[in-house]
């Protein structure tokens, strides 16, 4: 396979809902598209992060930037275009994961589609379908958080996420569970919004029966979550401090987590994110698929992703419409609590013409031969 062209494509999407977390309120998706043409294929991805370095360091604007002087450049240089071979030549550019994996992820798809295998098949899914959870944004009350998972649970979602943050987390906890019962696997995730400090406060989660919480301290201070995991019994789940599968196998030597969030984005794509999934499941460690409020384009290989036997936790694989109105692919549809893994060469979905149009703020080559 040979590149012939990238170009980036700007989209704007706006949110059924606003989406609050710790580190701040989405009203809209924001991002961009990556597409690859090749001699052979074309190929399609999402870069995950937002316009503000908010939730990691990498955003949009900076992301553009690397990719068209830095990434594209190596890819560009290579002999043969293929995904395996991307990772070792964009090694000498540090960080920027996500960018990274929006590379890669574009010509993966490109290449499959190629062979006319699909990214479930290639990374080694065992089913057709997968769990889907939903993630809770932080709301304005009880009474509106008590709203929104009833009517989550009445679409058929088999497990809910609370965001928290310090002042939001015991009571709406409580709440839920007086609700909805012991029954509901149940989850919270913090985006950091703790320190060590905290974990007496934090302890007092314990009694609410949790599945996790997720990343309460500091990104990157497994050595905190070593010290809040011996202080508390509610697993703790890792997901802004695992880069790859070398932090991820830290981790776990450390008991700094007890599951493991695995977002392909974050981990620099699905070649490193079949991996950490490796090194999570041959230590008897649950892994389940984070999100970060994806298109279609990237849903999709999410979910093929999750179709993994080592995602043995229901993931933020939710429907386009807890996010979308309409979606720029196909709408993924919840179906009795899951949602299909495609199964159609490479990612399996394609922007709709029309949609991406509407859709889409600004468009130009990155590269072109």
């Amino acid at each position: 396979m040979k590149l012939e062209r990238v170009e980036i494509v700007h989209v704007a999407i706006p949110l059924v809902s606003p989406f609050r977390t710790s580190f701040g309120t989405m009203t809209t998706k924001d991002t961009f598209l990556l597409h690859v043409v090749t001699d052979t294929a074309e190929g399609w991805s999402e870069f995950a992060a937002d316009p503000e370095p908010g939730y990691c360091s990498e955003f949009v604007a900076g992301a553009e930037i690397v990719l068209r002087e830095f990434l594209l450049p190596r890819v560009a240089a290579l002999p043969v275009l293929a995904a395996a071979h991307l990772g070792p030549a964009t090694a000498g550019v540090k960080g920027h994961e996500l960018a990274k994996a929006a590379v890669e992820t574009a010509v993966l798809d490109a290449e499959l589609r190629s062979y006319g295998m699909s990214l479930a098949t290639y990374l080694g899914a065992v089913r057709e379908r997968v769990p889907a959870g939903v993630s809770v944004g932080i709301q304005q009350t009880i009474a509106e958080l008590l709203d929104a998972v009833e009517g989550y649970l009445a679409e058929g979602y088999v497990r809910i996420k609370l965001k928290i943050e310090p002042g939001w987390d015991l009571e709406p906890v409580r709440a839920v569970r007086d609700r909805f019962g012991w029954d509901l696997p149940l989850q919270v995730d913090a985006n950091t919004a703790y320190t060590l400090s905290d974990a007496e406060h934090l302890r007092r989660l314990d009694e609410f029966g949790l599945l996790l919480i997720e990343e309460p301290l500091d990104e990157n201070n497994l050595y905190a979550h070593a010290r809040l995991q011996q202080r508390i019994k509610t697993p703790v789940c890792l997901d802004e401090s695992l880069h790859n599968a070398r932090d991820t196998a830290s981790a776990i030597a450390m008991d700094a987590c007890r599951v493991v969030n695995v977002k392909p984005a974050r981990v620099g794509g699905y070649l490193e994110a079949r991996r950490v999934h490796d090194v999570a499941h041959a230590h008897g460690v649950p892994v389940w698929c984070g999100g970060m409020l994806e298109t279609g384009i990237g849903r999709a290989p999410n979910l093929a992703l999750a179709a993994l036997p080592g995602f043995t936790l229901p993931g933020d694989t939710s429907a386009s419409s807890r996010y979308f109105a309409e979606d720029i692919t196909e709408p993924f549809v919840l179906v009795d609590g899951h949602l299909p893994v495609p199964r159609a060469p490479g990612i399996g979905v394609r922007p709709l013409p029309e949609a991406l149009r509407r859709f889409t703020r600004e468009r130009r080559d990155l590269y072109v031969t």
